[in-house]
C-alpha cells in the first residue's frame, strides 16, 4: 500500500462487509486520507453503527447520506462532499455498493432484475457522472503524467459472477440478475474508462473474491477470505495501477479475469 496516497477518497455502502472494511484500512495506512468519505443508505440506522463509532473517533470521516439507486441522492452526496473539500477533488471514487438475489432463472423476475441492475449497474453509472467535476479537479492538480489511484480514479467493485467466459460457480447458485448486472458493471467501467481517460481518471473494474460478508455468505456456504484479506489484496493492486490497466477486470491479487 506503499504506492496510495491519496488526499479524499468516497466509499459507497460503507456502514458493513468491504466498504467498512475499506474504510478501516485506509485509517490504518501510514498517511490515512484527509478525508475518508463514507457513503450509506442510513447513517443513523442500527446497521451503521460500527461505522458512527468509527467516525466519533477518527474526524477525517464523514460520513454521507447515499442512496446509489437514487438520483438525487447522489446529487445532494456530491454536493457535499464538494463543500467539504473545498477548492480540491475527489481522488478515489469506489463504487463498493451492491446487491444480489440468489434466484434461479426460472424464479427471476422484471422486480428483480430492475432492482439489482439499477443498484450494481446504474448506481456506479450515476456516481462517476455526478462525481466526474471533483475527479476532474483531483486529476488536474496532481502533478506529472499518466493514470493512477493517487490522482484519480473510479474502481468499480464488480464480480467473477459477471464473467462471461468464467462463469462460476453456476451450479451451486444461479443468481441470475446479479450476473447480468455485473456483466454490465464490467462494460461501464470499460466505457467509463475510454471516456473520462482525456480527464486523466483511470477506471478499473476489481473482482473482490468470494468474501465473508452477508452478501458472500447468503448462498449458504462459508466464503473462503475474509474481508481483511481482501481489502488489504484489493488495496496492494490499486496501488500499482496506471494508465496501461485503466479499463482492466481484475481480482483482489491482480489477476486479469476474462470478460
Amino acid at each position: 500500500m506503499a504506492g496510495l496516497h491519496v488526499r479524499s477518497v468516497l466509499v459507497t455502502g460503507a456502514n458493513r462487509g468491504l466498504g467498512l472494511g475499506f474504510v478501516q484500512h485506509f485509517l490504518k495506512m501510514p498517511n490515512p486520507p484527509q478525508w475518508i468519505f463514507a457513503g450509506c443508505r442510513d447513517p443513523k440506522g442500527q446497521r451503521a453503527q460500527e461505522l458512527q463509532n468509527l467516525a466519533s473517533k477518527h474526524p477525517n470521516i464523514i460520513i454521507i447520506q447515499l442512496e446509489v439507486s437514487d438520483p438525487t441522492s447522489i446529487k445532494a452526496a456530491a454536493a457535499k462532499v464538494g463543500e467539504h473539500l473545498g477548492g480540491s477533488g475527489l481522488n478515489l471514487l469506489i463504487n463498493n455498493a451492491g446487491m444480489a438475489k440468489p434466484k434461479k432463472l426460472e424464479e427471476e423476475t422484471l422486480e428483480d432484475l430492475t432492482e439489482t441492475y439499477t443498484t450494481n449497474t446504474v448506481g456506479p453509472l450515476l456516481m462517476g457522472q455526478a462525481f466526474l467535476p471533483l475527479l476532474k479537479k483531483a486529476a488536474q492538480g496532481s502533478p506529472g503524467s499518466g493514470l493512477s489511484c493517487s490522482k484519480a480514479a473510479i474502481v468499480n467493485i464488480s464480480s467473477i459472477a459477471g464473467s462471461i467466459t468464467s462463469f462460476i460457480g453456476w451450479e451451486s447458485v444461479q443468481c441470475v440478475s446479479y450476473r447480468c448486472s455485473k456483466a454490465a458493471l464490467n462494460m461501464l467501467s470499460k466505457c467509463q474508462s475510454l471516456a473520462y481517460k482525456e480527464h486523466g481518471i483511470l477506471c478499473v473494474a476489481l473482482h473482490p473474491g468470494w468474501v465473508q460478508t452477508d452478501m458472500g455468505s447468503s448462498v449458504g456456504q462459508v466464503p473462503p477470505l475474509t474481508v481483511d484479506d481482501s481489502v488489504q489484496g484489493m488495496l496492494k493492486v490499486l496501488s500499482s495501477l496506471s494508465e496501461k490497466n485503466t479499463g482492466a477486470y481484475l481480482d483482489w491479487e491482480g489477476n486479469v479475469i476474462l470478460w
